[in-house]
């Protein structure tokens, strides 16, 4: 149990005996005035009709807490203020550091989890407006499945549709020896905008188009074989881009819009046979509740188009009921911009009218806002264009591995080149991660690349830091020697440590990974002070021995912290 929990569970045992054996939530709560303050007898105050200082003392009064805190007072309306005791943080730190999982126990209740994440489009690079989804998406992932849950990880390629008329034709034209060499890392957006052209400018390119389509949807060999060609290429690219961005995604996890297309009809009829769809002429749609439009009309979500296609919210439903019915899923998480809220709230009302979605399932929109640039506006290039992820990526590794240069003229192009990479990766992730998913946030270089601050650089050099602290040692640190905690400083960095637990707990459940940045940042900054006022390898044995211990649980937790949001932590900087 947490050093929260414990303090919780305590304290609701008086607060529930105060308030007639009513369970009392104690709202237990980091404090400035001392380690943690219960805030409940504000609440209860009302209830009871006493005043919250005369409850908090009686809490106080009933509390048996001399095992675990060294003071307990009452300040302001009626804070209870608690300070734990030296001897039981060096204890639960000491369990902690003999603890591989750091004191976060895997799930009692485990789910199978779906994370809908990443999601370009075939035949299209990827650029800046995916890296948001990707990032998140791969962060949620690993969190989730450190936590042991089973986790589908499902990159819903858009591969189907009109586009790959053309697409399809200007493979033809190309010739299919060039047609291999031509979707390519770099070129896969002028083989776009190609195809585009012709089709835009070539009526006889246009009508065969169309034709290619037909052949496509109703299963010409011929057509799809070259389809398979277009999406297995582009599949290798997209590939070649999460290694970049190191990221967990592989080949198995592409899971495209054709994946869906046998389901299309049986949901459709299905919507069709419970009465959810309504014919408006050009479509036939469904109107779930509480959807009004800007004239008050309820907003349709097509599911079926006059001529027979279908609209994105079948291919949705469809993918929902697959996840739920066949994979067994009890949590999808859509890790996909702001914009689609509504698109996916709709989805979801829909899939609970049919019966697809009830407890103990739950679908949720992991939203997200916009990657700016320094002018407040979305991030594009000079030309006006979508910045490209891959040159993104590119610019981070060679402004990186350039500062690490400057930091350190001798080291070697190897060990430039990796340091950049981690570094450069590790900056770029960050600064999306460490921002409130729901806000836009504006991209620059000099900030995430900083060495202070709220950076990945900064954490990456704590971690560093511990590190060269073991190699001046000369040896890892001693197994099976209890935390001693005397000094203020090992105070503070002994209550960031072990508030880790807790945060990994609440970011598993709302999603909103800056917590975790957060929390790591300020395990940054604990250790900074600790290194800065506790001498480690000059201290007396046994003090030298108990500050080891300390540095290697920092380091453990900010390398793996770091880990799960997707992030390297170097040994050295």
């Amino acid at each position: 149990m947490n050093l929260e929990s414990l303090l919780s569970d305590r304290l609701a045992r008086s607060f529930a005996a105060v308030a007639a054996d009513d369970p009392v939530d104690p709202v237990v709560r980091r404090s400035r005035h001392a380690d943690f303050q219960a805030e409940a007898a504000l609440s209860l105050a009302r209830r009871l009709g006493r005043p919250p200082r005369e409850i908090a003392a009686e809490v106080v009064e009933r509390a048996a807490l001399a095992d675990l805190c060294s003071a307990v007072t009452v300040s302001g309306p009626g804070f209870v203020n608690l300070t734990v005791s030296d001897r039981l943080l060096g204890d639960l730190v000491s369990a902690m550091a003999a603890d591989p999982r750091l004191g976060v126990p895997v799930s009692p209740t485990p789910e199978t989890v779906v994370v809908d994440y990443s999601a370009p489009n075939v035949a299209k690079e990827m650029h800046v407006g995916h890296l948001r989804s990707t990032i998140i998406g791969d962060a949620v992932a690993r969190l989730l499945d450190w936590l042991g849950h089973r986790v589908v990880r499902a990159n819903h390629l858009g591969d189907w549709g009109t586009p790959f008329g053309m697409l399809i034709e200007h493979l033809v034209d190309l010739g299919e020896s060039a047609a291999v060499a031509e979707p390519s890392i770099g070129d896969l957006d002028s083989f776009y905008k190609g195809a585009r052209a012709k089709f835009d400018a070539d009526g006889t390119f246009r009508e065969r188009a169309r034709r290619r389509v037909v052949a496509l949807q109703g299963g010409d060999e011929a057509t799809l074989r070259l389809w398979r060609l277009l999406v297995a290429e582009s599949e290798s690219y997209f590939l070649a881009v999460y290694d970049r961005l190191d990221v967990l995604l592989t080949r198995a996890d592409f899971v495209g819009e054709s994946h869906y297309n046998p389901m299309l009809g049986p949901v459709t009829d299905e919507l069709d046979r419970l009465g959810l769809l309504v014919d408006s002429g050009e479509a036939a749609c469904a109107f779930p509740a509480g959807f009004p439009g800007r004239d008050g009309e309820p907003v349709p979500l097509i599911v079926r188009k006059r001529d027979g296609g279908y609209g994105y919210a079948a291919t949705d439903l469809a993918a929902l009921r697959h996840r739920i019915g066949e994979l067994g899923a009890t949590r999808l998480l859509y890790v996909v911009g702001l914009p689609q809220r509504q698109h996916f709230e709709m989805v979801y009302a829909v899939a609970r009218q049919a019966g697809w979605l009830h407890p103990p399932a739950r679908a949720e929109h992991v939203g997200f806002g916009l990657v700016l640039g320094p002018d407040g506006r979305k991030l594009a290039s000079r030309s006006g264009d979508s910045v490209k992820l891959v040159e993104l990526l590119d610019e981070a590794v060679d402004r990186a591995a350039a500062l690490a240069r400057q930091k350190n003229p001798d080291l070697d192009p190897a060990t430039a080149a990796a340091l950049g990479r981690a570094i450069g990766v590790g900056a770029v992730k960050y600064a999306d991660l460490s921002a409130d998913r729901t806000r836009d946030y504006v991209f620059d270089w000099d900030r995430m690349l900083a060495l202070s601050g709220n950076t990945a650089p900064y954490l990456q050099y704590a971690h560093a830091r511990i590190r060269s602290i073991f190699r001046r040692a000369g040896q890892p640190a001693p197994a099976g020697v209890p935390v001693s905690v005397v000094a203020p400083a090992e105070r503070a960095l002994v209550l960031e440590l072990l508030a880790f637990p807790t945060v990994v707990d609440t970011v598993a459940e709302t999603l909103e990974l800056h917590r975790l940045a957060a929390h790591l940042h300020a395990v940054a900054v604990a250790f900074s002070g600790f290194f800065e006022h506790c001498p480690v390898l000059r201290a007396e044995p046994a003090v030298r021995d108990s500050r080891l211990v300390l540095c290697d649980l920092t380091a453990r937790v900010l390398r793996h912290g770091l880990h799960l949001l997707g992030i390297a932590a170097p040994d050295r900087m």
